[in-house]
């Protein structure tokens, strides 16, 4: 997996397409008769060499390593709130690295907010008397450990005026439907804490009945007593 990543960052460099255009260019000057039979394929050759510095001196060479997004994986094993709390770690120092400053700043914060908020429902869940269902303990951990990595991961992978300019087939640009994406995930995140502060606030509430009925009268829903002095009669 490591070497097919390498070959394909390798292919897809403006530094190998750079190369690629100038041989061709050879080449197609050799074909036409421009140049003379001893020009051939060294010269081609020569001309990749040429073009792969000038492309990697102007864009840069291709990195021997992968982008720090491509290692934005995390598996839900084990613990699962270490499992969370390792991949919103991760999904943080990446966006604060912001690789080629391709997360524009307004969307940057919502993923740095969306992270707070989800170690925010991870301290609730703990301390939470009520419980999600099977269906929202999925949606929890997923969003922590795969839907939000995944979302930033394949935006990553989308050069940033191409993500700012460039409409897709659902009629946004990529930017636009990462900011969609991120709503969806902030909404799903707030109902999950707002599910578990209901919970809290009805035992809650079945706790303070239990005392009043117990008290009876003079309990926590007695009214206050008139402790004033009779007046004394003439």
């Amino acid at each position: 997996m490591g070497l097919a990543a390498a070959v394909f960052r390798l292919v897809a460099s403006p530094a190998n397409w750079c190369g690629l255009g100038l041989a061709s260019g050879v080449l197609l000057l050799k074909a036409v008769g421009l140049l003379g039979a001893g020009w051939g394929l060294g010269v081609a050759a020569l001309g990749y060499g040429a073009g792969f510095v000038i492309g990697g001196l102007w864009w840069g060479f291709p990195s021997r390593r992968e982008p720090a997004w491509e290692a934005l994986q995390f598996s839900d094993e084990g613990d699962a709130r270490e499992a969370m709390e390792r991949a919103l770690d991760g999904v943080r120092r990446l966006t604060e690295y912001n690789p080629e400053q391709r997360i524009p700043p307004a969307l940057q914060g919502r993923v740095l907010a969306l992270c707070t908020a989800l170690d925010g429902l991870l301290q609730q869940w703990e301390r939470s008397k009520g419980n999600l269902s099977l269906q929202d303990s999925f949606h929890a951990r997923h969003i922590a450990i795969r839907y939000l990595p995944e979302a930033l991961n394949t935006y990553l992978s989308i050069p940033a005026a191409f993500a700012s300019r460039k409409i897709l087939d659902n009629g946004k640009t990529a930017e636009a439907t990462f900011a969609d994406t991120l709503a969806e995930l902030e909404a799903k995140v707030l109902q999950l804490g707002d599910d578990l502060a209901a919970q809290d606030a009805h035992a809650f509430l079945v706790h303070s009945k239990f005392l009043s009925q117990k008290f009876g009268p003079q309990g926590l829903d007695a009214p206050a007593l008139n402790t004033a002095p009779e007046e004394r009669k003439p």
